[in-house]
């Protein structure tokens, strides 16, 4: 037996290996696995070129066996296996990868598939285990050689014995201590669990011997009817879905795999099956899900697609494969062109990772436009979940993803009573119209007889409702879309009249300057300007707010940070030709005090319309009753 030390590593290096690199102990089977299927890979590999293999890729395996006497997790496989040297080198090395130079020498061959990249996936056995052994015998070889070590002392390696070419790594298990459940890792079940998340997809059947029930044959009364068994039982599904050819795969499959990956019992909307070639290569499978998560507007929500390399999971969550306006999307994706940084769990943030997250976005956004065109249904359902995800994308980080998401907006339409894009807005505009119209509020029907509103309806504009908190941030951040300017039927100047209307109503605001200016004097700071409008309609009145910031925005304000929200200028406007606005001209020079509560009865009913609070609602009943008597 001889005893050596790790090569050129220390043990505070390794118990960074085992401690800091990792941050699940559950992954050490993920890993050892992954290592059974590379050494399989190579003597598939050698096979191609060698009849003295004897195997092909049906015969290969991957063998799991625990024992919980002895509290050892055993992974056997019945590929290349290593040599004494071999051992030394990739073993007794940290960060050396066999499976790494493999692929190095193989690298001009394009059915090369090697799953390690790095040479500590091994160690993270360690993490569970107290000592690990391994017994290995190189194909062409007929000496096996056996490994041992505790990850502390270095390693003993001796001769061994064992039938044929292949690896077996034996662990044995760290005793319980408090917070640290090793024991775990001798359950079945767990097992089954672990091999079934990170493993599954393996392209090699994963073994495991597993308890079952069975009827007893000739039971006497009284006695249990049922016993149990063990028998041998293939624990992965080895072809991914995403794998396949999209014909070869049915609706119902497609839908059954992403209820059971996902957790979710309803269907999704849409499912995307892609695949690209090229300076990145890789296979998707992306869904769309039909309502969103009770979560997923909180904190708790995780975001990302489920990333693979070759069949073996690497993240659950890789939010750098999917950007944040469509972070509702689950998925996965899988290719080997990422690079993986020491452990698979730990991804560098590459070039290769940017191009799959720019190929993924075009091909979702693509999706939901044919949804949009071809099932318009279905699109308004997938909004009503997620439609405020792309709104607050299109204004975060001051719009820099609007680009990816105007196009797919929505907003209710006064003239066609339903939700219609940007681009259809657009279409339908009326002739001679030159802006797109919005106003903000708190619902339709108050929206839908604002006077503004009702105003550019009779010229045949149509005007989009408001009614969500980030709608009225949205024109700020576009601007314009397909070069038509917004514009806020509330707060701007519509600029309907001709040129010989406005001055019509210079003339007229010239001539009741001693009334606009009572009315000031009246109603005092509560108003900051008072002034005659042609946008009224059929309404004697309306308030809106000085140029800059809206009503909706000054709530808004006030609702997220009240330390900081001020008050907008009110400007009371008055239809000069409505008999209620005549009424307190005449009261004026009659009865002062009485057009005084005109004045303030105008303007509390501007307030009211413009869904703005009463200072003193009892002031306002109270001069309602006295108007009465």
């Amino acid at each position: 037996m001889e005893k050596q030390q790790f090569k050129a590593e220390s043990r505070r290096l390794l118990d960074l290996m085992i401690n800091s690199i990792y941050t699940h102990q559950e992954i050490f089977l993920r890993e050892i696995i992954s290592n059974a299927s590379d050494a399989m890979d190579k003597l598939a590999y050698t096979a191609l070129t060698d009849d003295r293999v004897g195997l092909n890729r049906d015969d290969f395996a991957i063998t799991i066996t625990r024992d919980e006497a002895n509290r050892t997790i055993t992974v056997s496989d019945n590929g290349i296996g290593m040599s004494k040297d071999e051992m030394i080198e990739n073993l007794g090395t940290i960060a050396k990868s066999g499976s790494l130079s493999f692929k190095q020498e193989m690298e001009k061959q394009d059915d090369i598939d090697i799953i390690g990249q790095f040479g500590v996936g091994f160690y993270s056995a360690f993490m569970v285990a107290s000592s690990v052994t391994v017994i290995s015998r190189k194909y062409g070889e007929d000496t096996a050689w056996k490994w041992v070590s505790d990850g502390a002392d270095g390693y003993t390696i001796e001769e061994a014995a064992r039938d044929a070419a292949g690896t077996d790594i034996i662990m044995t298990l760290k005793e319980d201590a408090e917070g640290e459940d090793y024991s775990r890792f001798l359950d079945e079940y767990e097992l089954k669990n672990l091999i079934k998340r990170y493993s599954d997809y393996i392209r090699y059947p994963i073994r495991m011997e597993v308890t079952k029930q069975r009827k007893k044959e000739d039971c006497a009364e009284g006695e249990n009817a049922y016993e149990e068994y063990t028998e041998w039982e293939t624990m992965n599904s080895m072809v991914p879905l995403w794998q396949r050819n999209r014909k070869d795969v049915t609706q119902e499959e497609y839908e059954s795999f992403y209820r059971e990956k996902f957790f979710d019992y309803s269907k999704p909307l849409c499912t995307i099956h892609t695949s690209a070639e090229g300076t990145v290569s890789f296979k998707a499978l992306l869904y769309i899900p039909g309502k969103a998560p009770y979560d997923y507007y909180s904190k708790e929500f995780k975001a990302g697609l489920q990333l693979y390399s070759s069949g073996v999971m690497i993240m659950e969550h890789c939010e750098e494969l999917l950007p944040e306006h469509f972070r509702f999307v689950r998925g996965i994706v899988d290719t080997q062109d990422i690079s993986l940084n020491i452990s698979r769990e730990m991804l560098q943030h590459n070039r290769q990772l940017t191009i799959i997250s720019r190929n993924i976005e075009k091909k979702i956004k693509a999706e939901l436009k044919q949804l949009m065109e071809k099932d318009r249904q279905k699109y308004e359902q997938f909004f009503a979940a997620f439609g405020r995800q792309l709104k607050y994308s299109t204004v975060a980080e001051y719009g820099a993803r609007k680009d990816a998401t105007q196009d797919l907006l929505m907003f209710r339409s006064h003239k066609q009573s339903k939700l219609i894009t940007l681009h259809e807005y657009v279409e339908a505009m009326a002739e001679g119209q030159e802006k797109i119209y919005y106003a903000a509020g708190e619902n339709y029907d108050r929206l839908a007889r604002l006077p503004q509103v009702e105003t550019l309806a009779k010229r045949g504009y149509d005007v989009l409702l408001f009614t969500e908190d980030v709608d009225e941030f949205i024109p700020q951040y576009l601007f314009a879309y397909e070069e038509k300017q917004f514009c806020n039927a509330s707060t701007e100047d519509l600029d309907l009249q001709t040129e010989e209307e406005k001055k019509e109503l210079e003339n007229k605001a010239e001539e009741l300057k001693g009334f606009l200016t009572f009315v000031k004097e009246t109603l005092g700071d509560s108003v900051k300007e008072v002034k005659l409008s042609a946008n009224l309609g059929a309404h004697p009145v309306c308030m809106t707010p000085e140029a800059g910031m809206s009503f909706e925005m000054e709530k808004y304000m006030k609702k997220v940070n009240p330390e900081f929200a001020f008050p907008v200028g009110r400007i009371l406007e008055l239809n000069a030709d409505h008999d209620a606005v005549k009424a307190m001209q005449k009261a004026m020079t009659e009865d002062p005090l009485k057009a005084k509560d005109y004045a303030m009865l105008l303007m509390y009913q501007a307030q009211l319309m413009a869904d703005l609070p009463l200072e003193d609602p009892y002031a306002y009943t109270e001069l309602v009753c006295k108007l009465m008597k």
